[in-house]
């Protein structure tokens, strides 16, 4: 018997009644104390997926798209208007407690580590909260301290640590009882370059080694290449698409850049479908279409002017990919 995956959502829909303000007039003020202008705002509009175990999945929405407000429901913090949901065998909202036994959370905006004290003094409660035997507890706490370098600040109390230093210790905090999902809501936002980097790693890392599925919500496609494999993208509440990255590029790449260093110094690349986006001597970046010009013509026809030094051929930017896909959608629903 096939098992069954660890997320399954089916037409989940969450709307909220929110209060619209006046016009800035007194008028408008005192109409909006005594008889409020409020509307309701779609948040999730009829999602269905499913997310197998130990996948890697990149949650992606413009703010206000329902990214938070689906990872919520599927905690259990929210309860839905209408479909249904499984996390873990668990629905979310009525077996709220034992799922939580089952899953961790990191928000990169909110923190569960206790502000003034050390790191170490949060594990040792989480312990307690999540019922971990003390041997298993320390034992899962020291590959966790190896593993994401813990040790020069696990007694330096958590308000005196980097930004940097915190989220690697939010990450430890929310695997300390071994969960099966990790769900993660922008879980790099405002670190540097390196600290982004070094919690990509440990994230994929934990995922390979513990075979835990993860669910990461982030603005940075950074953090979607470098952890996920696939990629889920919402927008007004609804499912754009579900499927690999890879066939995301491939669907959705409408051009290629190539910069040139050329021995040649004025090159001429007069080709269909070919832009030049900057010339200069010894130099040129041009944007083109591979389905008019492939790549290899483009090459052939510099190389024929002189000899190549350096080149250098990049896809669209991911992000520039997702604002296409967005603007598609939006093209789609004014038509």
């Amino acid at each position: 018997m096939p098992s069954l995956p660890a997320i399954r959502v089916k037409e989940l829909t969450k709307t909220f009644r929110v209060t619209r303000a006046r016009p800035r007039s007194l008028a408008g003020r005192v109409q909006d104390v005594l008889a409020p202008r409020t509307e309701v705002v779609r948040a999730v509009d009829g999602i269905s997926l499913s997310i197998e175990r130990g996948e890697r999945v990149a949650f992606i929405g413009p703010n206000g798209a329902g990214k938070s407000t689906t990872l919520k429901m599927l905690s259990g913090i929210l309860h839905p208007d209408a479909g249904d949901a499984t996390v873990l065998g668990h629905v979310p909202w009525r077996n709220r407690s034992a799922l939580a036994f089952e899953i961790g959370t990191v928000f990169g905006q909110r923190s569960q580590l206790w502000y003034h004290l050390p790191a170490r003094d949060t594990f040792a409660l989480l312990a307690h909260v999540y019922e971990v035997p003390p041997d298993e507890h320390r034992r899962r706490l020291a590959a966790l301290t190896d593993a994401f370098d813990l040790g020069p600040f696990m007694d330096t109390p958590v308000r005196q640590l980097s930004l940097g230093q915190r989220m690697r210790a939010e990450i430890a905090a929310s695997l300390l009882h071994a969960p099966r999902i990790l769900f993660l809501d922008e879980p790099t936002i405002g670190l540097d370059v390196s600290a982004k980097a070094a919690i990509r790693t440990l994230l994929r890392a934990q995922s390979e080694t513990d075979g835990a599925t993860l669910l990461l919500t982030s603005h940075d496609t950074g953090d979607m290449e470098r952890v996920c494999h696939r990629a889920v993208i919402i927008h007004q509440g609804r499912v754009l698409w579900d499927g690999s990255i890879a066939d995301l590029r491939r669907r959705h790449v409408k051009s290629k850049r190539i910069t040139i260093w050329s021995e040649s110094e004025h090159l001429t690349l007069d080709l269909p479908g070919v832009r030049v986006l900057a010339a200069r001597p010894y130099y040129m970046e041009v944007e083109l279409e591979p389905g008019t010009t492939p790549v290899g013509a483009v090459v052939d026809a510099a190389s024929r002017q002189g000899v190549l030094h350096d080149l250098a051929i990049e896809d669209t930017p991911l992000d520039e990919i997702i604002r296409s896909v967005y603007r598609d959608a939006e093209a789609r629903s004014t038509s």
